[in-house]
């Protein structure tokens, strides 16, 4: 895992300097070696350039081997390369096969080769977490990707004589060639879902490149002309049509076992991110059957019983058998991290805290490689309202004939004695069309309407559907014909997960130089899980998440079973109002400040939280307070 940059223009002086600053930038993300390479997209040497710059955190092939750009001594092809290529062992071999010889012993290189001679059509056949520019010596062209989920960021800026991509926001703006000018619709979307929602951030020059997407850029790019659009090169499986249970346990296991294997190797130390839940478990578990001594990792906090997994950690762990190292903490501790969490921040966003806390921890340890249980939630249905949302459209459907305005009132009135922000939650979600899909999105929503409406947005003006959303971000879900659970699935995976959980644990330990992965996300698993119909996902009377607690039964203890969804959760609630209560109105007042925003809104919503504290979730006034530290450190 690195960190890439780079740019196409023809202003050629201005390339390198720009290059490097966008380089020193992201010193974090790849602290073991840097490089700079001038590519020419031109017929002659005066003519456009693509300048391509790298940070490397070495993982495999220690050597100078591995050093980016990477050229292709046979072709002139030149690759930057941010991520891992878990399968590159089999496309090693196929390559061999064709001929193909090696300089080196890990994955950029077999990118490389299998760029140079199968092209995109490489792309089918990659099994990884990366984001990547492919210089294609031969045509002077440049190809940009990104993996089918995005665990990897790419962000880029059209100039008007140019192109510039990076993976972080803060590279990007670094090159000094892209306006740091605040884009509306991206921070409405901000504070609709509690960060900015692919393919806007809130800068409106740059943008998230599309995941499973990849695009040619060539010389045009630099003479003024428009780009096409990128290309979709993957999307969600169809459902398979027919399917046993046993037939989809053995086969997940299988993906299981394979994506765990692969995304164990390393020359570096690795280590396992370990909770008190099924998903953690699980990685840790597989872990164990492919290397011996495993390092597990886990956090709490000292005095909240509530906060605190480190003795189901400690359980698992011992039932296991792995070296587990766990980290209490007080809050004597948090004023300090919250403030390196703000500074670490490349976006406004709620989430991240904690994945910034463990990653410091693991990294302390001399890890520099960590698995996680991410995104098992989100392809085995284990949040609550997998199984709800149906629910709740059919009761809704029953209730159409009544005008949306009374059924507004009908449930505020119903709710007056439940917490704020579920009652506003509620009161949006009966007012708005009743498709499963918006419902997905309601539940996800962190201010209401009224309360976007109050800071100065809204959606209709600024371009945006209803639910705050850009037209864009639906593209990727598919029709899964009446399937409820596909649907959601694709829902959460497109949006939530990748906008939030990806976005963070990239940016939160990267800020650490430690790479995280994710096994779930191994193309097969995730391939296998997102193609299963909802009828064996969540049969009548299961619990959530019934194929993977199927999948694993043998493997973990039987205690694991039983406790209740658990995740590596902060007390942010108390810490807000009260050792960072000064920190968190600070921000405020930043945020009251920012042009695009409603001063006395922002002001009065927040006094609104302040005084009815226990009757909003954290959240709320943390998308403030996140927002308006963010713009005051910019």
């Amino acid at each position: 895992m690195c960190g890439i940059s780079g740019i196409l223009s023809a202003k050629n002086t201005e390339v390198e300097p720009a290059v490097r600053r966008m380089m020193a930038a992201m010193i974090h993300r790849g602290p073991d070696d840097d490089g700079y390479e001038s590519l020419p997209l031109g017929g002659d040497v005066a003519g456009p350039i693509a300048g391509f710059g790298f940070r490397r955190l070495a993982i495999l092939d220690l050597s100078p081997a591995g050093h980016q750009p990477m050229f292709n001594p046979d072709t002139g092809d030149c690759l930057v390369f941010n991520g891992e290529i878990y399968n590159y062992r089999f496309l090693r071999s196929k390559l061999h096969a064709e001929g193909v010889a090696f300089q080196s012993t890990g994955d950029t290189e077999v990118l490389l080769r299998a760029l140079s001679r199968w092209g995109e059509k490489a792309l089918d056949d990659l099994d990884g977490m990366f984001a990547f520019a492919f210089y294609e010596a031969r045509n002077r062209r440049v190809l940009l990707a990104r993996d089918p989920f995005g665990i990897k960021p790419l962000y880029v800026a059209k100039l008007a004589r140019g192109f510039v991509f990076a993976s972080e926001v803060r590279a990007v703006l670094a090159s000094g060639l892209v306006p740091t000018d605040l884009d509306p619709a991206g921070i409405a979307s901000y504070l609709a879902y509690g960060s900015p929602q692919d393919p806007l951030t809130v800068h409106a020059a740059v943008k998230s490149f599309p995941a499973g997407s990849c695009q040619w850029i060539d010389a045009g790019v630099a003479q003024g002309l428009d780009l096409a659009k990128p290309r979709r090169y993957w999307r969600f499986p169809d459902a398979v049509s027919s399917c046993t249970e046993e037939e989809a346990l053995w086969r997940l296991q299988d993906d299981l076992q394979q994506s765990v294997r692969q995304q164990c190797e390393a020359d570096v130390p690795l280590g396992v991110f370990l909770s008190g839940g099924i998903d953690s478990a699980t990685i840790a578990a597989l872990t164990c059957t492919q290397t011996a001594d495993v390092h597990t990792f886990a956090v709490g906090f000292e005095g909240r019983s509530e906060f605190n997994e480190l003795d189901h950690a400690a359980a698992t762990a011992k039932a296991l058998h792995t070296i587990h190292r766990q980290t209490c903490l007080d809050d004597s501790w948090i004023p300090m991290q919250w403030r390196e969490w703000s500074l670490a921040a490349d976006r406004p966003s709620i989430d991240g805290l904690n994945t910034f806390v463990v990653s410091g921890v693991v990294k302390d340890q001399g890890i520099t490689v960590a698995l996680s249980g991410l995104g098992a939630d989100e392809l085995f249905g284990g949040y609550g309202h997998f199984r709800s949302i149906p629910r709740m459209q059919r009761w809704l459907r029953g209730v159409g004939w009544v005008p949306s305005g009374l059924r507004r009132l009908a449930v505020g009135a119903a709710l007056r004695n439940a917490r704020t922000s579920k009652r506003e939650k509620a009161m949006d979600l009966v007012s708005n069309p009743a498709t499963m899909l918006d419902l997905t999105l309601g539940l996800r929503r962190t201010l209401s309407d009224r309360e976007i409406g109050r800071l100065g947005f809204q959606h209709a003006s600024l371009g945006l559907t209803r639910g705050f959303l850009p037209e864009a971000a639906y593209e990727p879900i598919r029709d899964t014909r009446g399937d409820s659970f596909r649907l959601i699935s694709q829902a959460e995976c497109s949006l939530y997960m990748a906008n939030t959980l990806l976005r963070d644990s990239d940016c939160y330990s990267m800020a650490h130089s430690l790479e995280l992965r994710v096994p779930f996300l191994g193309r097969g698993v995730s391939e296998r899980a997102t193609s299963l119909p909802g009828s064996l996902h969540a049969p009548p009377g299961s619990p959530n998440k019934h194929l993977l607690r199927k999948v694993v039964e043998d493997l973990l203890p039987g205690e694991v079973f039983k406790r209740p969804k658990t995740g590596f959760s902060l007390p942010m609630g108390e810490w807000m109002a009260g050792a960072l209560l000064g920190d968190c109105e600070a921000a405020v007042e930043s945020l009251a400040g920012c042009p695009l925003m409603d001063g006395s809104g922002v002001r009065q919503l927040w006094r609104e939280y302040r005084e009815n504290w226990n009757g909003v979730h954290w959240s709320r006034p943390l998308t403030l307070v996140a927002l308006g530290s963010y713009l005051s450190q910019r």
